[in-house]
């Protein structure tokens, strides 16, 4: 190789990694009128391509980059991101397959691929969720949650699914994964003890909206929710005083119960707080740019 194209490959891959992308591509253009035998080239070239929004220039700089290594998983991987927004699902597929099967070099077990991957899926649920076929919604969705089991957005985002189709134990099991996964997040804490309460666990339920405070004073959710739940029990206290019966919503406890005492619409708040929680989640700290 020579001096001159040492340097371009050197200077390519600098502006390259500081996203410095037409100044990357100007070096790496000059690189392949030269030589068409580096994949990462090829690679690098694709990526600023695709962030341009030219995805059929993309697909052929992705292509060319795994002819030149079966194994690169970064390519293959952006191979599959790009197929699926050419919508060539069935090739898109089928390099989901390659890599599964170990033919990329670090397989799915590389963190990245599982990023890469566990996005693509949420993707297709939310747009399957789109569509109204739910139970579609909710495979695609566990399928990202198993890849990446620590994405706090994406345990809410099943939770919330779960809650919806009624299954409030299944709500609260991925409720309580984003809360353990980041045990300083108030939404996941908030969610959870909406499900806890729903569930026939008051005190639970206050205990979560309780360190929701601990950790954000300012949340208004958890304010309304405590302060919901306590009047119940004023009332139901005051009720046992006076030998009156408890109105038999608050008698459960349950999210009926809260609903029926709370001024805002419960759907509109629960659907805001899971919003802002998978607003407030960098999707850029669990999905690395190559």
């Amino acid at each position: 190789m020579d001096d001159r194209l040492k340097q371009l490959l050197v200077l390519g891959r600098e502006h390259y990694e500081r996203r410095e992308y037409d100044l990357a591509e100007h070096a790496l253009r000059q690189i392949i009128e030269k030589t068409d035998r580096f994949a990462d080239v090829y690679n690098m070239l694709g990526v600023i391509l695709h962030e341009r929004g030219d995805f059929l220039a993309a697909e052929a700089h992705f292509e060319r980059a795994v002819q030149l290594n079966a194994h690169y998983t970064e390519a293959l991987l952006n191979l599959a991101v790009t197929y699926n927004d050419l919508g060539k699902y069935e090739a898109a597929r089928q390099v989901y397959s390659r890599i599964r099967r170990g033919e990329g070099g670090g397989g799915i077990l590389d963190p990245f691929a599982r990023g890469k991957i566990a996005n693509m899926h949420a993707d297709l649920a939310q747009a399957y969720a789109d569509a109204g076929c739910a139970q579609e919604a909710i495979a695609e969705l566990t399928r990202a949650v198993a890849l990446c089991p620590t994405f706090v957005d994406l345990q809410l985002r099943l939770g919330t699914m779960y809650r919806d189709a009624g299954n409030l134990a299944l709500a609260r099991e991925h409720y309580a994964a984003a809360r353990d996964a980041n045990p300083k997040y108030a939404p996941a804490r908030v969610l959870l003890g909406v499900a806890l309460l729903s569930l026939g666990a008051p005190d639970q339920a206050s205990a979560e909206w309780r360190e929701a405070l601990a950790i954000d004073p300012d949340n208004r959710t958890a304010k309304m929710y405590l302060r919901t739940l306590e009047a119940q029990r004023s009332r139901r206290a005051a009720g046992a005083v006076s030998g009156e019966p408890a109105p038999a919503a608050a008698a459960g406890g349950t999210w009926d119960a809260l609903d029926e005492a709370t001024p805002t619409t419960v759907s509109d708040i629960l659907s805001k707080t899971t919003a802002d929680a998978a607003g407030e989640t960098d999707r850029a700290a669990r999905e690395s740019k190559p």
